[in-house]
């Protein structure tokens, strides 16, 4: 038996020894790509400016990802809110930070996602902390996010594009009927939208009535905030839009107040250099002008001070744990992409069955999806509240809406940006009917044998009567299902949900006051409410993101042949620790094995 262990472990070094230096070249590899050494908090210097490079889209979270999705995506990697708001909140107390600055550049986000932003910028500069915002140009989103800055910088030749709200629908029905396609439809909710471009070759009324109204709520809380943001009246950010900013003179964007300074990028440089405090003495005039100021990327800062408590531990003693758990993208009952109800649920579960989680804010970010996959997420959520007894709040995001708002009816409180677009209580099936392409267009027929209703759903045949009641069918009762999940998780009744639903969208506000959620904020503001209702003081609460970070598999590779070293110099099988055994196999089995013969390759 000892022989046979030895002669295993023997073998296993061997290939995780091979694995290893494969795993270091990738490292090296990437380390080159990335071009930037990760400060500890001793080495950041007195005097630094946290740089934020802004440029891409923009989710809610990323994780760590494995070395083929880091090497598939390196170039288009999203930007993670969580990470940004989370440099932001850790340095507003960090003594050697003095400021920030904000460089925009192609910057895709929403706007609750700027709302989450703009939070976070608050608190910084309420520490008595500064921020700039630089852009050669901005679009409106990136002016919306530089209205939270101390000062707005704009190139001399840049321009700013404040144009208001609008929301374009490309209907496809005359298109569909050209190519012989019928798309043949069963839904539940005069406002439930998402089915008129197969139906309609314009905006229905009903559709047009709800775009005016929550793009209008929610065009009067930017333009408000813009104007409070710039000390100007509403209306002058009015006049701004109405007047094709975009085409106005760096000196008029300075005349009406619309930025601050007109400065190139390397100016700002010299600017900051001198308001953090940063001295050049015995240097010249042109050296002084050569240099920057200490500039500590947002990235860097968050592995150095781990943000995101990737290693936080849930046993502290006194400590409050709150699980944040992001659900972001469409509701799919499996898969490896957005909500799927089978990797959330089992996040769900997870959580429910650690003892050391106080409470749970489930973070939705998503239009909906399928309702099936909806219903067993929904599930899971009031098992979590009934055998735990445990709060469960939902901050919602850009969008929690059909779906997204299934899944979030349950809670305790629901928080929401007024920015937010939710509702939508609705649902619709969609079946497509190919038959003119087939038969008129390409001169090809089809025949059916079958038993019963064998060939239904049937893209190459219309339904008939008894075939679209059936649907009909189906789809209201799952209507009426979803109206009695809101009516008891909103604590109102079936007559009263359905007032505000048919699948009508509403703004945050909207929803506020018609009860489908019950606060205005953003995550912060729902994680430290909960925080309140456990009676906890905020500065003894843990924020515990889900899904969890993975371990990074360079550093698995790293652990498990350090402690395959250990165990081969064990003097005998006795000496060995059955921890360290135990440690290794979950090493193993959570580095993915086509990711490790790839790493071998790299070697061999």
């Amino acid at each position: 038996m000892k022989k046979f262990l030895y002669s295993f472990l023997g073998t296993m070094a061997g290939i995780w020894v091979s694995v290893l230096i494969g795993g270091l070249l990738v490292v090296v590899t990437i380390a080159a790509l990335v071009g930037s050494s990760v400060p500890s908090p001793d080495k950041i210097e007195e005097g630094s400016v946290l740089q934020f490079k802004l440029s891409g889209t923009v989710v809610d979270r990323t994780t760590t990802p494995s070395l083929m999705e880091f090497l598939r995506s390196i170039d288009n990697r999203p930007l993670s809110l969580s990470e940004i708001t989370g440099a932001l909140r850790a340095a507003k107390s960090d003594d050697k930070i003095k400021g920030a600055l904000f460089e925009l550049d192609g910057l895709s986000i929403g706007l609750a996602q700027c709302e989450e932003l703009r939070g976070a910028m608050a608190e910084f500069r309420e520490e008595g902390k500064w921020i700039w915002v630089y852009a050669d140009n901005y679009s409106q989103s990136e002016y919306y996010i530089a209205g939270a800055a101390d000062r707005l910088v704009l190139n001399p030749i840049g321009m700013v594009d404040v144009h208001g709200l609008s929301a374009t629908t490309f209907y496809l029905k005359d298109l569909l009927s050209k190519i012989g396609i019928e798309m043949q439809v069963v839904k539940v909710g005069t406002y439930k939208s998402a089915v008129e471009p197969f139906l309609l070759s314009s905006m229905s009324d009903a559709n047009r009535e709800q775009l005016n109204h929550f793009l209008g709520r929610m065009w009067d809380n930017l333009k408000a905030t813009i104007g409070k943001d710039r000390k100007v009246a509403p209306d002058s950010v009015d006049l701004w839009a109405n007047g094709f900013s975009f085409n106005f003179t760096g000196e008029e964007y300075v005349e009406k107040k619309m930025v601050d300074e007109l400065l190139y990028r390397t100016d700002v440089d010299q600017k900051l250099l001198e308001l953090s405090g940063v001295e050049a003495a015995g240097e010249d005039a042109d050296s002084v002008k050569m240099r920057k100021p200490r500039y500590v990327k947002y990235t860097e800062y968050n592995k150095a001070h781990q943000t995101e408590q990737l290693l936080a531990d849930l046993t502290a003693d006194g400590r409050t744990n709150i699980a944040v758990l992001y659900a972001e993208g469409d509701i799919t009952e499996n898969g490896s992409d957005g909500i799927a109800a089978t990797r959330l649920v089992a996040q769900i579960n997870k959580i429910a069955a650690s003892k050391n989680i106080d409470g749970l804010v489930l973070r939705v970010n998503s239009g909906g999806g399928s309702a099936f996959a909806s219903e067993q997420i929904w599930k899971a959520l009031t098992e979590y509240k009934a055998n735990t007894g445990k709060p469960l709040y939902v901050s919602m995001g850009d969008m929690a809406a059909s779906g997204g708002y299934y899944i979030s009816c349950c809670a305790d409180k629901i928080y929401a940006s007024p920015l937010t677009l939710t509702g939508s209580i609705g649902i619709f099936g969609l079946i497509p009917n190919a038959q003119g392409l087939l038969k008129t267009k390409l001169g090809v027929n089809t025949e059916v044998v079958a038993t019963n209703t064998g060939r239904f759903p049937d893209i190459f045949q219309p339904m008939d009567p008894g075939q679209r009641a059936a649907m009909q069918s189906y789809v209201d009762r799952g209507y009426e299902l979803f109206v009695k999940r809101c009516a008891e998780g909103r604590n109102l009744s079936v007559d009263q949900i359905k007032a505000v639903a048919e699948g009508r969208v509403w703004d945050g506000l909207s929803a506020l006051e018609n009860g489908l959620v019950d606060e205005l904020g953003g995550l912060d503001a729902t994680v430290r409410a909960m925080a309140e209702a456990l009676g906890k003081d905020f500065s003894v609460v843990s924020v515990v993101l889900y899904p969890r970070n993975q371990i990074n598999w360079w550093e698995s590779f790293a652990e498990v042949e350090g402690q395959v070293q250990a165990l081969m110099s064990a003097p005998t099988i006795d000496d060995i620790e059955p921890a360290m055994l135990r440690s290794i196999v979950n090493r193993i089995r959570n580095i993915d094995p086509l990711q490790a013969r790839i790493d071998l390759m790299l070697v061999h």
